[in-house]
């Protein structure tokens, strides 16, 4: 059985892990078939957006047993080794020209969590539950605090990581790690429309937007106005700007 199955409809392609049995835990095979699916999907010019979802019960648990106990026995190079991997999954979501849409239902726990956390917009069930329970057997969200920082508070970081506990997807909401919590029974429905926004929206300026963003991470504020000015210029020069300004202009 494939552990990542894809699907495309029409501009929107969909990765569903699909390890049910497992709660779709991250193990190598799935990360590393994550990985290739990203890197095709950024070279097909039709996509609008990305969805990843999870097979059966939940989203994702994080690491499965067979993971933990080769953590538990690794050297701490190997174990290095190990999360550069996951890290670089992670780093991988932003680095992709176009959206990546974690959809939620279940549970998104640990590495699961931290696997919606690092997508670009999340939708989840209300029914949903999210959590970084990795303090209760002594290990770190580690690879995701990064991503987790940039999207709630400081305190509330520091809350989500030390304490362990679960919450749910409303609250998740509340505190930005979700962008909608949408009733169970509409959520297949909900993710469908909220990924087709992406097709009445200008493809290369979506691309653009999301790279300025992330990019200003890294700089301060002068540097974040002056790379927002060329990202202006460089839109202005794209295809789909002359036509959005020409149709305008037709109107008037």
């Amino acid at each position: 059985m494939a552990n990542l199955l894809i699907e495309t409809n029409g501009s929107v392609r969909t990765f569903t892990l699909n390890r049910p049995e497992k709660r779709n835990a991250l193990n190598d095979s799935l990360v590393a078939e994550l990985k290739a699916a990203l890197i095709d999907a950024e070279s097909d010019e039709n996509l609008r957006a990305i969805v990843i979802r999870g097979a059966g019960k939940d989203f994702c648990s994080g690491a499965d047993l067979e993971s933990l106990r080769k953590i538990s026995e690794a050297s701490y190079e190997e174990n290095l080794q190990d999360a550069r991997s996951l890290a670089e999954l992670f780093a991988l979501i932003r680095r992709v020209k176009i959206p990546v849409i974690a959809a939620v239902h279940g549970r998104a726990l640990a590495g699961g969590c931290g696997l919606a956390t690092a997508c670009d917009l999340v939708i989840a069930t209300e029914s949903a539950r999210f959590g970084y329970p990795e303090v209760k057997i002594g290990f770190v969200p580690a690879i995701v605090m990064a991503f987790l920082r940039r999207n709630v508070s400081e305190k509330r970081a520091f809350e989500i990581a030390t304490q362990g506990f679960e919450f749910s997807a409303t609250e998740a909401e509340r505190l930005g790690l979700v962008n909608h919590a949408i009733p169970d029974e509409h959520f297949d429905e909900g993710v469908e429309k909220f990924a087709a926004a992406y097709e009445n929206v200008s493809r290369s300026a979506v691309i653009l937007s999301k790279k300025l963003l992330y990019e200003m991470d890294s700089l301060n504020f002068g540097a974040s106005i002056e790379a927002g000015a060329k990202a202006n210029a460089e839109a202005r020069m794209s295809e789909d700007c002359k036509k959005g300004i020409a149709n305008f202009l037709d109107k008037k």
